[in-house]
């Protein structure tokens, strides 16, 4: 190992120690800012730290082993614990040097996955469930939380579009690369002669953005209207909705669903901003007696979100 590499690794160890001691100063508790930025200083040394560790440790165990070989009862024993130790030296080495590399700032955070069909019709619908089941499996597997903001669903199954929620650590860096289009060749369900159809999905990973620090949101620019439609009816009409594709049971719920379009407006501004918009205005359905909750920026357009009444 380099000597300006090592030096680098130790000054990293003295630095967990020094914010492990910062951690317990009640003036650092107190500060939550504070106290949040060195909470991640430390989950980002701590596993390099640990690794160097590793490293040191079987450094040792070579140069003890390399002792050994003097006496000749313990020779081929301590040549297999020379091999065995510059082996895991080498690859520990490795593993140090990419943990060293300059990391996203954003590679910690929960993430929104955009999916929307793209070229091929009814087959691209389809594409886009099998792909957002695919993510939804994988984030099973890492104990991430997975939960449906809004979708489009086609006739057939699939999907005209789907965005999702991803809440887990490291979601981002795990998932950033696969934003882009993705394309598959196969026979589709929807062939009845068994052709080889091409489709098309195109799917964006957006990471949400540190509510905290990264934008502000004046309170002022939002508009949220709620409105009920009128008509005739009894108690039934309060649970019977058809004309919206999303719907709510409880105000609670519609503050959710209202910070979760702030988190969305907030990790894709350009998405949603448009300088020359007018705010849509709210158009009664046939349903009677239902309350429904629209945030909307001014000059600019933010889905709909609908609830029953509570």
């Amino acid at each position: 190992m380099k000597d300006t590499f090592r030096i680098k690794l130790e000054q990293l160890s003295r630095r967990l120690v020094e914010v492990e001691s910062l951690l317990s100063d009640p003036a650092v508790t107190n500060d939550m800012n504070r106290y949040r930025a060195l909470s991640r200083e430390r989950s980002d040394i701590e596993p390099i730290s640990a690794l160097f560790a590793q490293f040191q440790a079987r450094e040792a165990d070579a140069v003890g082993a390399q002792e050994m070989l003097a006496d000749p009862e313990m020779r081929d024993m301590a040549q297999e614990e020379i091999d065995t130790a510059k082996a895991d030296i080498e690859r520990i080495e490795k593993e140090l040097t990419l943990a060293l590399l300059p990391k996203d700032p954003a590679d910690e955070r929960n993430i929104f996955l955009e999916i929307r069909a793209g070229t091929g019709g009814d087959e691209s619908a389809l594409f886009a469930g099998d792909l957002l089941r695919m993510y939804t499996r994988f984030a099973e597997r890492q104990r991430w939380q997975v939960e449906i903001v809004s979708s489009n669903e086609s006739e057939l199954g699939g999907y005209r579009e789907v965005i999702a929620r991803i809440v887990g650590q490291g979601a981002y860096s795990k998932l950033k690369f696969e934003s882009g289009t993705h394309r598959v060749q196969r026979v589709p369900a929807t062939e009845a002669q068994g052709r080889i159809h091409t489709s098309a999905c195109t799917v964006a990973i957006l990471p949400e953005a540190d509510p905290i620090k990264d934008i502000t949101i004046n309170p002022a620019d939002l508009r949220i209207d709620t409105f009920r439609a009128s008509g005739a009816g009894g108690q039934h009409i309060n649970k019977t909705c058809t004309s919206r594709p999303a719907s709510l049971s409880s105000a609670k719920m519609v503050a959710r669903s209202i910070k979760t379009k702030h988190a969305r407006l907030k990790c894709s501004p350009h998405v949603f901003w448009n300088a020359n918009a007018k705010p849509r205005t709210p158009k009664k359905r046939g349903c009677a007696n239902r309350s429904s909750a629209r945030v909307t920026e001014a000059s600019a357009f933010v889905p709909t979100t609908t609830h029953r009444a509570a």
